[in-house]
């Protein structure tokens, strides 16, 4: 019995689906998208922000009794206004030139001070250094907060007696590691975002790419299968129904038989490739009524190929019952194909020689035809039936092994294959579906 599941906390659902968030998260959005497509708006807003929450009461008011209190210098409205575009301007570009922009803030702010001056647009240089914090290079972050701090030192070496210095020293070092960490914060936390977007995006592509991958090697093992199956049914086909149609006027009854071969032969292609076809299916929970074939099998396969013509003599050696269903599967299509090149190119009355052998942890694979009987060269394979040779090494590549090819020296073709028998993990049953 598993363990009961707990449910989420009741108001963690209704949290988010609350009508309120639910708009909150839209308007930030479209925030989000209107500042990617128009950035000064955003810079424009938080200036007029500053400049009516901290500008206007200075110009309003030139200077209140706390500034008169504190013992700080009162400008006239034009060195005011000039003051504060210095500190509030520079803002517009805080996001694209992050050090520029604090450097000028950080000048106009210690000019400030040495005039013993005190204006609420001061404030931007903590604006600033957010800034930096979040979008400049961190490599200027230690530099600005020492700016930052030595500014403010100035104004709270002017504070009334009343305040303790220290106590002034540590609320503005407060307000420089806030502003620092808030910046620190949002990018950090952008970048681990980044981050997963980027992940999501990479595992997107590599499970396109291994969906692809998998469905390129099935399409290229069925394309295999049906190769063999339809290329060694159909030769053993029309050889059957030549020498039927030859024996036809001569030998009815050999005719009969042909032709019995031939529906027999089809029979059991359209067996092979309605098992082969089955996987292209969308329902895969069909049952495989009939197993792949095996080294057993090459025997109805001799059975066939001598029924059009060609004789074979198959030796073997070594424990061949006992090999893995994919190692068998592969040996048969091995085989089936160098008996249907045979019986291609070398015709009906030629002699062919199989070997099977097993040796250790090796297979080895030998199947030798004498060739046409008329003693003519036998033809290369077309240039559009090299598929034969390709499946052949691309099966026999699934245990490490080798396929060759080529002419013999007392006249002929001889194909050799050898497999590699020592336990591989993820070999066993490779050919074990169709």
């Amino acid at each position: 019995m598993g363990t009961p599941s707990h449910p989420p906390p009741a108001g963690a659902d209704s949290l988010w689906s609350h009508p309120l968030v639910s708009r909150l998260s839209r308007l930030g959005q479209r925030l989000k998208q209107g500042d990617q497509n128009h950035p000064w708006i955003l810079d424009a807003g938080v200036v007029a922000v500053v400049v009516l929450l901290f500008c206007v009461p200075d110009l309003a008011h030139g200077g209140s009794r706390h500034d008169r209190a504190m013992a700080f210098t009162r400008l006239p409205w034009p060195g005011t206004l000039a003051l504060q575009a210095g500190l509030v301007l520079p803002l517009l570009w805080r996001r694209r030139r992050p050090s520029l922009a604090f450097a000028v803030i950080a000048a106009v702010f210690l000019l400030q001070s040495s005039l013993g001056v005190w204006l609420r647009a001061g404030v931007a240089i903590l604006i600033a250094l957010y800034s930096l914090a979040l979008h400049g290079r961190l490599r200027h972050l230690p530099m600005a907060c020492a700016v930052t701090a030595g500014a403010l030192g100035l104004v709270a070496v002017r504070l009334p007696t009343e305040v303790s210095i220290l106590e002034a020293l540590f609320f503005l070092s407060s307000t420089i590691i806030a502003a620092v960490a808030l910046g620190l914060a949002v990018r950090i936390r952008r970048a681990q975002l980044a981050g997963l977007r980027d992940r999501a995006t990479r595992l997107e592509i590599e499970r396109d790419q291994r969906s692809k991958l998998a469905t390129a090697t099935e399409r290229t093992r069925v394309a295999r299968e049906m190769h063999d199956i339809v290329g060694h049914n159909l030769s053993v086909i029309i050889t059957l129904a030549d020498g039927g149609a030859y024996a036809a006027d001569l030998a009815p009854e050999r005719g009969k038989q042909a032709l019995l071969l031939i529906g027999d032969t089809g029979r059991q292609a359209l067996g092979e490739l309605r098992r082969t076809l089955g996987v292209l299916r969308e329902q895969t929970d069909t049952p495989q009524l009939t197993p792949q074939p095996g080294i057993a099998d090459i025997d109805a396969l001799f059975t066939r190929i001598r029924a059009a013509g060609p004789q074979v003599v198959y030796r073997t050696s070594g424990e061949l019952d006992t090999l893995d269903r994919g190692v068998q599967l592969t040996v048969y299509r091995i085989v089936q194909e160098a008996l249907t090149n045979a019986l291609k190119h070398a015709g009906h009355d030629t002699r062919i020689h199989l070997t099977v052998t097993v040796k250790d942890t090796q297979l080895h694979i030998d199947v030798h035809d004498t060739g046409p009987s008329s003693g003519t060269a036998r033809p290369g394979p077309p240039h559009d039936e090299g598929h034969g040779l390709a499946g052949m090494t691309e099966r026999a590549a699934l245990y490490n092994g080798t396929v060759t090819a080529g002419p013999a020296p007392g006249g002929g073709w001889t194909v050799r294959a050898t497999l590699d028998l020592t336990p591989l993990s993820g070999v066993s049953g490779t050919g074990g579906a169709a």
